[in-house]
């Protein structure tokens, strides 16, 4: 299989590429005075005596890493062939949601057969470039398949290619990607969503039938949200990460985007599932018949509107308005609506962000996306490539380097003290939410506290850019963090521009999520709420 062509005018490959896969790269041994300078980075003073004491001891150490550079890396097998593919342009690309065209047909039959599929391009697609929204990225070729993909092929799907995301995924809006902005099909110029993007707008303009999102924050609710579709992430660890570029590993989710309930459902039970490779997931939770299941209808189910996931300060109130005129239609559907109060959602943004920002400095990018301390598949060829960026740093766009500075900061200065408290604080969050749901099947609320916004025009000033990026995620965001199972469905109109409602159920009862959400889409057109 050949790399896809670059597109023109784009940056050019990272400082330094890999090697091609099988070429023995001979582990070099370091002089005396790198030894001294590695020692000196650890606190470790060494003299020239002890250095060569040091360098001879180590040789045998040295010559076991030649031996693991000579084996051939233990890689999934890849099974399908593929069309390295295009990037399209002009009208063929004309809301900027694909990143490239491509054609794998899966099985002739399944339970996607017939489907569409794009995927979002932080998903590992061999043979086909993957830029996950960096130019940084740019000229990267992955050499296996996720999980994911290889799931969706023998579902009968066919993948048409990749859609655009945000720069390494770090945006609630569409203006970050490299090296456009994604627009929504609802209104030219204005924000998608992100960091899915591109394939929320490729949903919603009806150029493919599914999609794969990713959600760190809300990422694929969020999306969902401003583009009119629905956007399911799942309890973390039921869909494999494998073959996607991680963020952070306790908050990486990833899950189906599609323009209705039927086809979400149906999506998930396909993706569900442990792979052997996600120390993400856990064993014995695996997918259910959730396209049946869901046509149970409402009636006894309790519903509880989380009362403080409306009215934060960026709220616009009409949206909100929208939300709770949505949630009488489950009254109306014998669902036993009520208010509830969990006091904690307010302070889970700010749980959330040093998980975020200090995960995302360590893993995604001084780690170079992997890291270390975790069990799984390690995509080598990526870890190589994607160290590239620390070269051209100053081309990261503004709400990854302000993310950085932020995390790398309290790494510096706190020794990651404030990580590890907001991982305690999360499991505290989670009771909050778990201690509800004791009493409802399901909460509800707002996904997002507004609808899309303008994309801000270039040379903005940064702090409209980042404005545009985070201003969206108070309600999304802390179900990363404790891994509860939400969606988001459209239900209304504010000025032409779609609503997003969630619904928020226990770990691993998306199939309760799906009941409600087919219900409630059966029961009307959502743009006439």
């Amino acid at each position: 299989m050949q790399a896809a062509p670059r597109r023109a005018g784009d940056p050019g490959q990272a400082a330094q590429d890999p090697p091609p896969s099988g070429v023995n790269m001979a582990i070099k041994r370091p002089t005396l005075d790198q030894l001294q300078d590695v020692a000196l980075s650890l606190g470790i003073h060494l003299s020239p005596e002890q250095a060569g004491v040091y360098n001879t001891l180590l040789q045998a150490n040295f010559d076991a890493y030649d031996v693991v550079d000579a084996l051939p890396d233990y890689l999934p097998r890849v099974t399908y062939p593929r069309t390295p593919g295009y990037f399209p342009a002009g009208e063929e690309n004309k809301y900027g949601a694909w990143y490239v065209k491509s054609t794998i047909k899966g099985k002739p039959e399944g339970k996607l057969a017939g489907k569409t599929v794009v995927l979002k391009d932080n998903v590992c697609v061999a043979g086909v470039a993957m830029m996950n929204g960096a130019s940084t990225l740019e000229g990267y070729v992955p050499n296996v398949d996720a999980t994911i993909v290889t799931r969706l092929l023998d579902a009968g799907a066919t993948v048409v290619g990749k859609a655009t995301c945000e720069y390494f995924c770090f945006s609630g809006g569409s203006h970050t990607s490299s090296p456009a902005p994604v627009h929504n099909p609802w209104r030219m110029g204005y924000s998608a969503g992100g960091s899915s993007s591109g394939s929320a707008a490729l949903v919603a303009a009806g150029e493919v039938d599914l999609a794969i999102g990713g959600d760190q924050g809300g990422s694929i609710r969020m999306p969902a949200s401003y583009c009119g579709i629905v956007g399911m992430k799942p309890t973390h660890g039921l869909v494999p990460y494998t073959g996607v570029m991680p963020i952070e590993l306790t908050i990486d989710h990833t899950g189906p985007m599609t323009a209705n309930v039927s086809d979400n459902a149906l999506m998930l039970e396909v993706l569900a599932g442990p792979d052997g490779l996600d120390p993400r997931q856990h064993a014995g939770q695996g997918p259910k018949p959730y396209a049946d299941l869901m046509k149970q209808g409402v009636a006894g189910l309790k519903i509880g509107i989380v009362k403080e996931g409306f009215g934060w300060p960026q709220s616009l109130a009409d949206s909100d308005a929208k939300v709770k005129k949505a949630a009488a239609v489950f009254t109306a559907l014998g669902a036993k609506v009520s208010e509830v109060s969990v006091p904690m959602h307010l302070v889970g943004p700010a749980i959330w962000l040093p998980i975020a920002a200090e995960g995302a400095t360590q893993q995604m990018m001084k780690d170079n996306g992997h890291g270390f301390n975790w069990k799984g598949l390690y995509v080598t060829s990526m870890v190589d490539f994607h160290a590239g960026w620390k070269a051209r740093a100053d081309e990261l766009s503004e709400t990854l380097k302000l993310t950085m500075v932020l995390g790398e900061y309290f790494i510096q200065h706190y020794r990651g003290h404030f990580y590890a408290k907001s991982q305690n604080l999360a499991r505290q969050l989670k009771d909050a939410y778990d201690a509800t749901l004791a009493d409802f099947d399901l909460l509800l609320m707002p996904t997002l506290p507004m609808v899309a916004t303008p994309i801000p025009k270039p040379g903005a000033p940064v702090e409209e850019v980042v404005a545009r990026a985070f201003e969206m995620l108070p309600n999304t965001c802390p179900f990363d963090i404790t891994g509860h199972p939400a969606i988001s469905i459209p239900c209304g109109l504010v000025d032409g521009l779609p609503v997003g409602m969630m619904l928020v159920g226990k770990h691993y009862d998306e199939a309760t999520i799906y009941r409600a959400a087919y219900a409630f889409e059966q029961s009307g057109d959502w743009k006439t709420i």
